[in-house]
């Protein structure tokens, strides 16, 4: 049974949670040949004040555009 276990700095919604599940099983299926009613997903939404990196909580970031730019919340 593949288990897949996703963190995200930050919040999505969830409609976008229900394509990344879509969209890893049917990755999952396709390319490991898994069946997809045994293909698990977790996904871990990491508030953007409990993740740091390089000293400083994302939280505090100042957006520097981009794709790795911390939303403003």
């Amino acid at each position: 049974m593949p288990f897949v276990s996703i963190r995200l700095a930050g919040s999505a919604t969830k409609e976008q949670k229900a394509g990344l599940v879509a969209d890893v099983t049917a990755s999952l299926v396709a390319r490991l040949g898994k069946n997809p009613a045994a293909v698990q997903v977790v996904i871990e939404e990491v508030s953007l004040e409990n993740y740091g990196s390089a000293g400083i909580l994302i939280a505090d970031r100042q957006p520097e555009g981009g794709a790795h730019a911390a939303p403003s919340q």
